[in-house]
């Protein structure tokens, strides 16, 4: 490409082949993952043909995983994270310190130096936000208690992670590389700071920038989104929404030393208490996705598929520490804490694997020279087989998970560790998926008619008021399977699927006729592309907003009939209806 910009050859072919190679391996009912990875090996240096520049590259990875961690930081907030600080501090810390001395043990085996082991030993304790999330976005359960859990881990990774980063130059010596000079940053040299005195400077620079976050930022970002809103284009609302993401991560960054990931995982969480954090989550997607590929390209193309020749002992030594020690330590903590086995077993398939904070840490540990140039190859193998073989540990415990249910007359519930919440006893029933606007109304019209109800909400706040109605809620993400089962489907009259979440409602319908060939289904939708989907997955009646909107005024034009009040309103999460 002699016309071509390194930037624009580098996006064009790593999306391009990504594309492909991620569409193949989709139609061979592989994770797309899996093709993304391999786009990186064939663009990378050690394969012939073209070669992507390896500068750019991860430049533009680390814009992916801004976004996505701005995007997780929408739908947790700040108390999600304290409610399950009680499991995510000790289990991820136990798990990191587990996994960082069998590292060393490992390196100790190899020759290396003590120090040596150390750093090797925490790049290999610490999970790829990128692969858990899109894992639990695959399979409904982010916002359930087991996908709180696992985000709520990987911040505490990644607070470490970033200790560790900044303190790293600072020991360098110690540990037989070569301390940078400006180690500890400016201030710390101006202040003569040792090792001590520059880990309570990192700690207090931390706490500076979530102080600011909750005091300030908590005010100023929702203040500019809204007004921002008003303002009437939706590409400004685009451009404010992305501003703030990577304003945010990057003055983090610069300023408070703080990771850009965790920059942009608060200011999403700051947003998530406006209104508005549904709407910013589906603007930033688009871009979310295309960065998050170029993410896993990036990591495929630092791979040399021969090392898995030169070293292989060393490689399955750190893949049985990436895979099984990390998960089997997940998994003990967990169920040592009380919560149920299917939250112990998916946490430990979601944590074995290593991603973007080891290649972080390694790649600073090589240039600092205090970890050698195989530890580049071992930690690279171990990421690219844990990642390939991460989708396949999430089968092999849902398999397991599906054939111990069937087994078992209750559902475990995502309300609490260890309660059991049996199938509903309801029949003939009318079973209603949301609780927010549109499934109000729903329920209104219902209850006037003596109905049978029971609602599937993930809000709690949502699920403690339609409590306190006296109807009978299911606490979770409908598309789960797990949470669906307990709504006795095979024994209700009607479905009502009331949330806006297009893919989630399709995927509800889908299981629900499955489950029920008679059960009569009305879903909701937006547009007729998304009315002809949910048709072709089983529903029996669709209702779009628009076309009904639209026939309550041709109505009124051809008859004068006044239609039903229509009220101008943005609820649930910030989607208008």
């Amino acid at each position: 490409m002699p016309h071509a910009s390194p930037l624009i050859s580098t996006i064009v072919v790593g999306i391009g082949l990504a594309f492909v190679l991620g569409a193949l391996a989709a139609r061979l009912k592989v994770s797309p993952l899996v093709g993304y990875l391999l786009a990186g090996i064939v663009v990378g240096p050690y394969s012939p043909g073209f070669v992507a520049d390896q500068t750019l590259a991860p430049q533009l990875a680390e814009i992916g995983v801004v976004l996505l961690m701005f995007g997780v930081g929408l739908h947790f907030s700040w108390k999600d994270l304290l409610s399950v600080a009680r499991v995510a501090v000790p289990g991820a810390l136990s798990q990191m310190v587990v996994a960082t001395a069998l590292g060393t043990a490992l390196a100790l085996a190899m020759g290396w130096t003590l120090g040596q082991g150390v750093v090797f030993g925490l790049a290999l304790s610490v999970a790829s936000t990128v692969v858990l999330l899109r894992a639990l976005q695959e399979r409904h359960i982010l916002d359930c208690e087991r996908g709180r859990i696992a985000v709520g881990w990987l911040v505490v990774e990644d607070i470490a992670m970033v200790l560790v980063l900044v303190l790293l130059p600072v020991v360098a010596d110690s540990l037989g590389g070569k301390a940078p000079a400006s180690a500890g940053g400016w201030l710390a040299e101006t202040l003569g700071l040792g090792f001590g005195g520059v880990l309570a400077l990192t700690l207090g620079k931390v706490v500076a920038f979530a102080l600011l976050m909750m005091g300030v930022g908590r005010r100023v970002i929702p203040w500019l989104l809204h007004t921002v809103v008003h303002m009437g284009s939706r590409e400004l609302f685009r451009l404010a929404v992305l501003t703030i993401a990577l304003t945010v991560a990057f003055g983090a960054a610069e300023l408070f030393g703080v990771s850009l990931a965790l920059g942009a995982f608060f200011a999403g969480m700051v947003l998530s208490e406006s209104e508005l954090s549904q709407r910013a989550a589906e603007e930033t997607l688009p871009l979310r996705d295309a960065f998050a590929v170029l993410f896993f390209v990036s990591v495929g193309m630092l791979f040399d598929p021969s090392a898995l020749l030169r070293d292989p002992g060393s490689i399955l030594g750190v893949l049985m520490i990436v895979m099984v020690v990390n998960g089997l330590v997940a998994h003990a903590v967990i169920s040592r804490l009380g919560y149920a086995p299917e939250t112990a077993w998916m946490l430990a398939a979601g944590v074995g694997q290593i991603g973007e904070f080891s290649f972080i840490l390694m790649d600073l540990a090589v240039r600092l020279e205090v970890l050698p140039e195989r530890a580049r190859d071992l930690i690279l193998a171990g990421a690219m087989l844990s990642i390939l073989l991460n989708p396949v540990l999430f089968l092999a415990v849902e398999r397991v998970l599906s054939r111990r249910e069937k087994d078992s007359p209750s559902v475990v519930s995502e309300v609490a560790p260890r309660v059991l919440v049996p199938r509903t006893t309801l029949s003939g029933h009318v079973v209603v998926i949301g609780g927010g606007a549109v499934g109000s109304r729903v329920l209104e019209l219902l209850k006037i008619r003596g109905l049978p109800l029971l609602v599937i909400e993930e809000s709690d706040i949502k699920v403690e008021r339609l409590r306190g109605e006296g109807v009978e809620v299911i606490l979770g993400n409908a598309a789960d399977p797990n949470v669906l089962a307990a709504a006795n489907l095979e024994a209700a009259r009607q479905l009502v699927v009331a949330i806006p979440q297009a893919f989630e409602a399709g995927q509800v319908v889908k299981q629900a006729r499955t489950t029920n060939p008679r059960l009569e289904i009305l879903s909701r939708a937006y547009s007729d592309v998304e009315t002809e989907r949910l048709q072709e997955l089983g529903a029996d009646i669709v209702v779009t907003g628009v076309r009904e909107v639209a026939n309550a005024m041709a109505r009124y034009l051809a008859s004068g009939e006044v239609p039903p009040v229509f009220e101008a309103e943005v609820v649930e999460d910030g989607a208008s209806i």
